[in-house]
């Protein structure tokens, strides 16, 4: 089993921006930015990228966002799938069209090649 860690260069960037940046009064709200994509995939998403191609080269072919389960349709062969979920949320691949028969959890931030072809279904928990 292949497993790939995305390296993260160089710190965690944040930006604040203050009320007299703004040119607001005192007790304004600051902004942070929003996250960056990695490899084509939104943050809070876990892609699936074409068959037989490396991830990082390609871009993700579908997007799954919300908790719960997913089914999949038309994956056959290896595929790419990497969970950029925030917060520690995992995902599992399974063979029941439901969520059952599932494998081990995909941590956040790590892509897993695996065959998608008895897979029906992905779980996304917290």
């Amino acid at each position: 089993m292949k497993l790939f860690h995305r390296a993260l260069a160089g710190g965690a960037a944040s930006v604040a921006l203050t009320a007299g940046l703004l040119g607001a009064g005192p007790g304004a709200a600051s902004a942070a930015p929003a996250a960056a994509s990695q490899y084509g995939c939104p943050v809070g998403a876990v892609c699936i990228y074409p068959q037989d191609e490396y991830w990082r080269d390609s871009k993700p072919t579908d997007f799954y966002y919300s908790r719960g389960v997913h089914k999949l349709y038309n994956q056959f062969g290896n595929h790419w799938v990497y969970n950029n979920q925030t917060d520690g949320w995992t995902v599992r691949l399974c063979t029941g069209s439901n969520g059952t028969g599932c494998g081990d959890r995909i941590p956040m931030n790590w892509a897993w090649n695996r065959n998608l072809t008895p897979i029906n279904s992905i779980l996304i928990e917290p």
